[in-house]
């Protein structure tokens, strides 16, 4: 026997797990033409993937699982997606688990890493991808694929056609059409990035009008302008050779991760990971994208990075001493409060340094000691209004589940996961607000604090007076309107690391509550808003009924009566011609 007929003899038995028929058909079709790769057993939740395993014969076993990493977050009493790669993984280690995921963030790779997966791949990678990963992972070599900027690239060269060599031309056509893929892969990203924001109802029709258009358009390409190749190779590329760079641009191949604690469920498991995601993304440049000013804009980039930095690792000592201290869940709202005072107490001594003196109208002033002496304004205005603290904290300490919009989900669930990380994300920039805030108040113009901290872009008095003008209006509005209006929509606006920027999300939460104890101005703004859904509809409805009336008055009486002048204004005119002529006669 050659070694191409063995190599079409091992064929690599595969299950599917995932919640989506529609994708588990489109797998198992796009893995017809590898000879090799064969879909033997699909199942749609965690509960029938482990009675398929328990009832499969040992003497035909299943030599790979491809799992939804996402599995179960509709569903939070079902077994989730990670959880099952954990116990699959403690039933049979030597077996490989690939997951499949909507998301590439960094922590869900690292949460892929923690329960033993032995690769990633994004959901939206072609079958050329999908199937060079899942030889790899058959022969021993774990790969971890994410993507950068929503476009995927194979991690391995394509296994080319028997008898059809790739010539000039096809090579353009190919080229084409990956070209029009990341264009299009662009386009969705920053689509999905849109509707994260809030917007209108019309205008979120139309972007998921586009966004379904794009999807399409997506399909019709790799179908055309990329096709698969019928017939392959069917033996397994041991060590590829990297592709060429217009192709790998957009994969990031992450190192193979080391044994780790299967225990994701452990609370210190989740707290490294969403700690390690933050720490990775503060690496980067900060654009505050927020439109509006933010008081860590007047930081020098490595100063704002130190204070994230320093807010981190003071969060983590804190969330340690409460583990701990046998802090119960009903002490968490007692104690929310003298938690987040404590931590920017912590995080000002060690950003300036306890003893640190300036000499200001030529005295000496201990700069710590003054700021310290702001901290009940600081914990009414900038710290109490933090949300979800304690939801984080539970969380984190006692596994208590986490509600994302209306949903409690438990720990692992990466839904649980994404909206830990957003609240994180907020906390740490809320707090480097707070700590720089008060040096704003008391030493904006303290030669030696801007010569050691503050940006070039507002070194200049009149730039650092205009800076603190657009502060003091975004609380302003924020008190009056923002904030008021926010209540009404039952919702928060929370500030979230995503890439290189700062943005602003918009998350579901009941706010009655709040909402009643409002008064004055931002009392009057709710009801403003009210008056408005109330009048507004109604008011259209009779300004659309008085414009057809107008309408009808200027077409069916006045126009007509126009028309009837004209008529007679050109019979007279016709009538004197008429006679002009016969006199001439």
């Amino acid at each position: 026997m050659s070694p191409s007929e063995s190599a079409v003899t091992r064929v690599v038995k595969i299950m599917i797990v995932d919640s989506d028929p529609v994708f588990r058909l489109g797998f198992r079709l796009g893995l017809e033409r590898f000879p090799d790769l064969q879909v033997v057993a699909e199942a749609e939740t965690g509960a029938i993937a482990l009675n398929i395993l328990a009832t499969r014969s040992d003497a035909d076993p299943l030599d790979l699982i491809v799992l939804e990493a996402a599995l179960g977050a509709s569903d939070p009493t079902a077994i989730q997606g990670l959880d099952l790669c954990r116990q699959l993984k403690q039933d049979q280690p030597d077996r490989p688990v690939l997951l499949l995921s909507d998301r590439s963030e960094a922590i869900f790779i690292a949460a892929a890493q923690q329960v033993d997966a032995d690769g990633y791949c994004p959901r939206q990678a072609t079958a050329e991808v999908l199937a060079g990963v899942m030889r790899r992972l058959r022969s021993g070599q774990a790969t971890w694929l994410v993507a950068d900027e929503g476009a995927i690239a194979p991690a391995v060269d394509p296994p080319r056609a028997i008898g059809q060599p790739q010539g000039p031309w096809a090579r353009l056509w190919r080229r084409t059409g990956q070209s029009g893929l990341q264009q299009i892969e662009d386009a969705l990203a920053a689509i999905a990035a849109s509707l994260e924001n809030p917007m209108g109802e019309v205008e979120r029709l139309i972007m998921e009008g586009r966004q379904r258009e794009l999807q399409a358009a997506r399909w019709l390409v790799r179908r055309w302008l990329v096709p698969d190749l019928p017939r392959v190779e069917p033996e397994p590329e041991p060590e590829s050779p990297p592709p060429p760079p217009n192709e790998t641009r957009a994969i990031v191949q992450l190192p193979v991760p080391g044994p780790l604690e299967p225990q994701l469920a452990a609370v210190q498991d989740v707290q490294s990971i969403l700690f390690d995601a933050v720490l990775a993304k503060l690496q980067q440049p900060l654009i505050n994208q927020t439109q509006m000013p933010l008081e860590i804009d007047v930081l020098r980039e490595e100063k704002r990075r130190e204070l994230c930095y320093l807010i981190l690792r003071r969060l983590e000592a804190i969330l340690d001493e409460l583990r701990y201290s046998q802090v119960q869940p009903d002490d968490l709202d007692n104690k929310r409060s003298p938690i987040l005072l404590d931590l920017w107490q912590a995080v000002v001594i060690d950003f300036l340094g306890r003893y640190y003196t300036v000499s200001l109208n030529d005295r000496s002033v201990e700069v710590v000691a003054v700021i310290l002496d702001d901290q009940e304004r600081i914990q009414r205005e900038l710290l109490d209004p933090i949300p979800f603290v304690v939801d984080w904290l539970a969380h984190l300490l006692f596994q208590t589940p986490l509600w994302v919009e209306r949903t409690a989900y438990p720990v692992g669930n990466p839904a649980a996961i994404a909206r830990a990380e957003l609240i994180l994300d907020h906390l740490v920039i809320q707090l480097a607000n707070a700590v720089v805030q008060p040096l704003l108040d008391r030493f904006a113009t303290a030669e030696p604090i801007k010569q050691a901290l503050y940006d070039r872009r507002v070194m200049s008095f009149r730039e650092m007076e205009r800076f603190r003008n657009d502060l003091s209006w975004r609380y302003r509005l924020t008190r009056y309107f923002a904030e008021p209006t926010d209540m009404f929509e039952s919702q928060y606006r929370l500030f979230a690391l995503r890439g290189r920027a700062i943005r602003q999300v918009a998350v579901y939460a009941p706010r009655t509550q709040d909402l009643e104890q409002l008064s004055g101005l931002p009392y009057v703004v709710t009801l403003a808003l009210e008056a408005r859904d109330a009048v507004a509809p109604r008011l259209r409805a009779a300004i659309a009924f008085v414009g057809s009336g107008v309408i009808y008055v200027l077409t069916d009486v006045v126009g007509r009566g126009i028309g009837l002048i004209a008529r007679g204004i050109l019979k007279g005119v016709g009538d004197a011609w008429q006679d002009s002529r016969f006199s001439r006669k």
